[in-house]
């Protein structure tokens, strides 16, 4: 996937956690908060968005166990995985 084309991504993910946190103020999104990276940091490096995408998926899929528990858990559980090959993928860079 291009640059870009994660960063759109990264934004339409960054929109769906605005909405959840719109309908539920009590949601804390704060591995990815602690990240300090958004979409509009256009300068950041493909794997940081990359890996922002993955650690923000784990934690939308965690916002969702409440509506759908077994398949959000999967989810969750596949975002935290290629989050943590991201990491390890830019360590080694």
């Amino acid at each position: 996937m291009h640059k870009e084309e994660l960063i759109n991504l990264h934004k339409m993910l960054s929109e769906v956690k605005d909405y959840f946190e719109e309908i539920n103020p009590e949601l804390k999104f704060s591995q990815y908060t602690s990240l300090k990276i958004t979409p509009s940091q256009q300068h950041k490096s493909k794997m940081e968005h990359k890996y922002a995408i993955f650690v923000l998926g784990t934690e939308i899929a965690n916002a969702m166990k409440e509506i759908d528990y077994s398949s959000s858990n999967r989810i969750s559980a596949r975002m935290k995985e290629l989050a943590d090959k991201t990491l390890k993928e830019m360590d080694e860079s």
